[in-house]
């Protein structure tokens, strides 16, 4: 037999509940053959607040683990030898807190200097894409680059084998990118890191070399997987160029391109779920068929992700697709199967060509931070979502089970809806939040004080802010207490949204024209469905008195998927809403409230966290307590059919899953339940 290469490292994206059930789950993990860690965090950890902070309700455990304190951590890695595992952390805003954490977790388990210079993994870290597409970001662009900047400094010099940034494109296509703006957005990202560490004196030039070696990146691959796998080359390709001729890095070792990957959610269906197993593989074959520009390590979703949160044994299945591919075929005993290939060359070269000249225009615009805060890159990722959409909506891009082939047979998966994913116990939270009160109770109270002084006024300074984060975890300090310590210092963040500056996706139909099956029929034109809507919505606005339809989308809690969102508030703008649309990140008394002193004719909240259960009630509680209870309410989520049942008991108008794909009969339905919240006719089109 030929001499194989070895395969790449296999994780599972895993974390929920507590610290206890996560490592019980990666232990089991890990002796199923998983190679290393993947660590998910909930979104309070993510986004710098402790479990009893406002926002956290309803977010305690649901995308991942709680860590709250140092204690938690501990509980995270128990029994896991941290010297022989390779840890990935999906972490950005407060990516220094958990390294440190990290750190001091090893430091109890007994490892010195010598021993921690030995750890091995990643921390995300990547804070651009964070303002861009998962909304998981704190701090302002400038000091979230100088955190960023501190940990790089810290890690080369103490951590040599960590990767301290994963510059991540993954959301990127989540939120729309094409291929060209994935490479692009990453490209600009690494640069403006790249600048800052070099800029900020901490690493000597010679060290330089050092830096690019240990940056990473973490990328999407989607069903398209030829325009995938080249992706990845031109990816390769740029990179090598960028570091050589930017930075002057002569060593070819340090220059190569090193990326995780986890293949595309976004194109997982509700509808037919089954059909996920084969574009998960297919998705995976992207990123491991050319040796050249092989992933260094994958994860893979579960088929039932558009479900809910997947169990066990679904995790287990996508393991299994990894190992049959690395171990059962022959993948790995060939060189690249793709060299001298015309048609994958000319596809690189496409690819490299027009994502070096938008690399440039961004250059232009100052850079890439100056592109996100002045709404730049935001406005052309909603702009290529819509698009991508419409195409679907239209036909044009065929999903199969979706818009295409949905005849079926009953699924035995899905015959059991509410045992085929993953509950997370409504205890959990009240658990976590004692748990919490608790740790405050014990700790060396004076230290840690001392520690969030010594930390804010390193802040207030120039000191890299690694040391004295070290320090706080030693104390005790909390997560939302070293993410509050650095908000007095550096304040909060809120990205723009995108939504004003995007162009319309679906235009208009003249008066008059109509589809083949009418306005709203399966086979009816786009722009003639929109028309419809758009009348519709006129005629309701005009027998209402009032000038246009208000809607608010509100995004209630922790979650930052915004991308659903934005195409609502996009298409109903292009409907002839006016839209009030503020953002991630909101308590329900902040939408209540919004709702009455915007006048809006109809609230819709968008969910994707699991948080629905607790927040949307409280919604509909507080709009009632304000004499708004007759508001129409709708919801948009990734939510089981017990919860949209319950939701719609509770007084919910309509609750929207990823199933119903087509926004502009969302927008028509949000017209009927305006109508028959105001009594002034029967629905004018089917729900």
């Amino acid at each position: 037999m030929a001499d194989r290469d070895r395969p790449w490292l296999m994780r599972t994206y895993a974390g929920h509940s507590t610290a206890e059930a996560s490592n019980e789950l990666y232990r089991r993990n890990l002796a199923k053959g998983q190679t290393g860690l993947s660590v998910a965090f909930d979104l309070p950890t993510q986004t710098g607040y402790d479990p009893d902070h406002v926002l956290a309700r309803g977010e305690v455990g649901r995308v991942g683990v709680p860590v709250a304190h140092l204690g938690d951590m501990r509980r995270l890695f128990a029994g896991i030898p941290l010297t022989r595992t390779n840890t990935s952390m999906t972490i950005n805003a407060t990516a220094m807190w958990l390294l440190a954490l990290y750190q001091v977790v090893a430091e109890e388990q007994g490892l010195d200097e010598a021993g921690i210079a030995e750890l091995a993994g990643t921390t995300q870290n990547d804070i651009v894409k964070e303002y861009l597409s998962r909304g998981t970001y704190v701090f302002p662009p400038g000091p979230s680059l100088r955190l960023t900047t501190d940990t790089i400094a810290y890690t080369v010099g103490r951590m040599p084998k960590w990767n301290p940034i994963n510059i991540c494109s993954y959301h990127l296509q989540e939120a729309g990118a094409t291929p060209v703006q994935e490479i692009a957005y990453a490209m600009s990202t690494a640069t403006a890191v790249l600048d800052a560490v070099r800029d900020s004196g901490q690493v000597p030039p010679e060290k330089l070399g050092d830096v690019v070696a240990r940056i990473s990146f973490f990328v999407n691959a989607g069903v398209r997987f030829v325009e995938e796998m080249c992706k990845m080359r031109a990816f390769t390709r740029i990179w090598d160029t960028v570091t050589r001729e930017r930075y002057g890095i002569g060593d070819p070792r340090q220059r190569r391109f090193r990326y995780g990957v986890q293949v595309n959610s976004l194109g997982l269906t509700e509808a037919q779920p089954e059909n996920n197993v084969q574009r998960i593989v297919l998705e995976m074959l992207a990123v491991t068929l050319s040796k050249d520009a092989r992933a260094r390590a994958v994860q893979l979703p579960a088929w039932n992700e558009a479900l809910g949160l997947p169990r066990p044994w679904d995790q287990q299945w996508s393991l299994r697709i990894q190992q049959v591919l690395a171990y059962e075929s022959d993948l790995l005993e060939y060189p690249d199967l793709f060299d001298g290939s015309r048609v994958v060359e000319a596809r690189v070269a496409g690819l490299v060509e027009s994502a070096t000249a938008e690399m440039a225009r961004i250059e232009r615009l100052g850079g890439v931070v100056a592109a996100v805060e002045s709404g730049y890159l935001k406005s052309q990722l909603v702009a290529s979502h819509a698009e991508r959409r419409a195409r679907i909506e239209s036909g044009e891009e065929k999903i199969v089970g979706v818009n295409c082939h949905t005849e079926t047979e009953p699924s035995p998966l899905t015959a059991d809806l509410d045992a085929a994913i993953m509950t997370v116990d409504a205890d959990v939270e009240a658990r976590v939040v004692s748990r919490t009160h608790e740790w405050r109770l014990a700790r060396d109270e004076p230290r840690a004080q001392r520690a969030l002084a010594a930390l804010k006024s390193a802040a207030a300074g120039t000191d890299n802010l690694m040391p004295a984060s070290l320090e706080c975890a030693r104390a005790g300090v909390t997560t939302g207490e070293w993410a509050w310590a650095l908000r007095d210092v550096f304040g909060e963040f809120r990205a723009p949204t995108g939504v004003g500056g995007a162009p319309v996706a679906v235009a208009a139909a003249p008066h008059g024209a109509d589809g083949p099956d009418g306005p709203d029929g399966p086979d009816g034109d786009a722009a003639v469905a929109l028309t419809a809507v758009r009348d519709r919505a006129a005629r309701t606005a005009a027998e209402l008195g009032t000038g246009r339809l208000r809607l608010l989308v509100g995004k209630p809690g922790l979650d930052g998927h915004s991308n659903g969102a934005e195409q609502i508030a996009v298409r109903a703008r292009d409907a002839g809403f006016e839209v009030v649309y503020q953002g991630i990140r909101l308590t329900p008394e902040q939408i209540a409230t919004a709702a009455v002193a915007e006048d809006v004719h109809c609230v819709g909240l968008s969910v994707l966290s699991g948080a629905h259960a607790e927040l949307v009630p409280d919604v509909l509680d507080l709009l009632r307590r304000a004499g708004a209870g007759d508001l129409p309410v709708v919801v948009g989520g990734i939510i089981p059919a017990a919860d949209a049942e319950a939701l719609r008991a509770a007084g919910v108008a309509a609750v929207f899953t990823p199933k119903d794909f087509g926004i502009t009969r969302i927008i028509g339905r949000i017209v009927d339940e305006i109508r028959l919240a105001n009594k002034i006719g029967p629905k004018e089109a089917p729900a």
